[in-house]
């Protein structure tokens, strides 16, 4: 049974640029041996991009008002690999290839609500050993800023937030493009087929790996078959002369050679072997990195947002400050001219019914009800009377 394919690749900026030049074939010399120039007029496009996906990119995120804080090495784009095998689209013919990647480009542009105006390309290869298409997106979150407004973020590290992202990227494929009429199993994560690097390519050819294994799988270890000395006919009369002149050398030599292909197949067989423990250990080695890159992204991303958070509550600290120290200095104004008011009112008083001085009014009014004008001096009176109750 074949398996329904997709994987995602984060893109920065530089790793952008060497998608379009292989993806659009940008490149007079292809380093990639597996493409057929003579069958590139075949490719087609999803969605064909006009410009390169830098240049794609920047008009986007201008045009469209895209918020985010980019960096030189921030994740900016992501590139989709969507496929089968061989047995597979050459079960279903051109037609329906074609109309395989156009379902699951429609796929993917529905996909978190991404929508179509985010995808930068869609280029299908049919130049390869098999059939893929590239599809290149802006990871678009839809979210609210901080007044509540909607807008759209370029957020890479929250569009594929948890471990198992990829993992819901595969089940969502898999239910979408069966129900549109294709027979295929579920993908394996990359994580479980794991991942050939290049460098083994070059172990291989430093050890000759290809040829090796033809001549391992063409060595005969079973000893070839020899005269029997009865079936000479011609030779009965000198059959001690034959046996110990001609057939025992032969033997002998047989015998010899045969335990230098033993030698020459166990040591074949190490080589194999060397390589296959090459390419198990450089499967650990990609998937060990490919963690390491993404903790690393992790721990950016969470320091970014953490400076933006701090940066946030500095400016509401200082607002608040602002607005207390302007509420305080309005406060000073009122007490201040309350003061100026209660000493009018006094003098107004004493005028008004000829009691006399004021400040001795004051005293009067401060003695018997033993309270001070003077609300400062009153709070400290009503705190030592408070201490003075606490010591009894």
């Amino acid at each position: 049974m074949s398996y329904a394919i997709i994987r995602n690749q984060k893109l920065t900026r530089v790793d952008a640029q060497g998608s379009y030049i292989h993806n659009d074939r940008k490149s007079k010399g292809h380093s990639n041996k597996d493409i057929d120039p003579t069958r590139t007029h075949l490719n087609f496009w999803c969605k064909k991009n006009e410009l390169t996906y830098i240049k794609e990119f920047d008009k986007m995120k201008k045009e469209y008002d895209l918020k985010g804080t980019i960096r030189s090495n921030s994740n900016i784009m992501c590139e989709m690999m969507i496929t089968s095998d061989n047995a597979f689209f050459n079960k279903i013919g051109l037609e329906e290839t074609k109309r395989y990647f156009k379902e699951s480009y429609k796929f993917v542009c529905n996909y978190k609500n991404l929508g179509e105006k985010y995808i930068v390309s869609a280029a299908v290869h049919l130049d390869e050993t098999t059939p893929h298409m590239h599809l290149v997106y802006i990871p678009v979150i839809h979210t609210k800023d901080k007044e509540g407004k909607e807008t759209d973020k370029i957020c890479c590290r929250d569009f594929w937030k948890g471990r198992d992202s990829y993992r819901q990227l595969q089940n969502a494929f898999h239910k979408y493009i069966t129900s549109k009429g294709f027979d295929l199993e579920r993908g394996l994560p990359v994580e479980e087929t794991g991942a050939k690097h290049e460098k083994i390519e070059d172990l291989k050819k430093l050890t000759n790996f290809e040829n090796t294994k033809k001549v391992l799988d063409n060595i005969n270890l079973e000893l070839p078959e020899t005269p029997n000395i009865n079936d000479i006919k011609l030779i009965k009369l000198n059959r001690e002369k034959v046996e110990n002149e001609i057939i025992k050398p032969k033997d002998d030599k047989i015998m010899e050679l045969y335990q230098e292909n033993l030698k020459l197949h166990n040591e074949l067989s190490k080589q194999v072997n060397l390589v296959n423990k090459a390419e198990k250990y450089q499967k650990e080695r990609i998937s060990i990195l490919a963690d390491n890159r993404e903790l690393h992204n992790q721990v950016n991303n969470i320091k970014a947002e953490y400076k933006e958070k701090e940066f946030d509550i500095e400016w509401k600290y200082k607002s608040k400050i602002k607005s207390l120290e302007k509420e305080n200095n309005q406060l000073h104004k009122i007490i201040d001219k309350f003061y100026e008011t209660v000493d009018k009112f006094i003098v107004w008083i004493c005028h008004k019914f000829d009691i006399g001085e004021s400040k001795e009014l004051v005293r009067n009014f401060e003695k018997e009800t033993r309270t001070f004008i003077d609300p400062v001096k009153q709070l400290k009176h009503e705190e030592r009377e408070k201490e003075w109750d606490l010591e009894i």
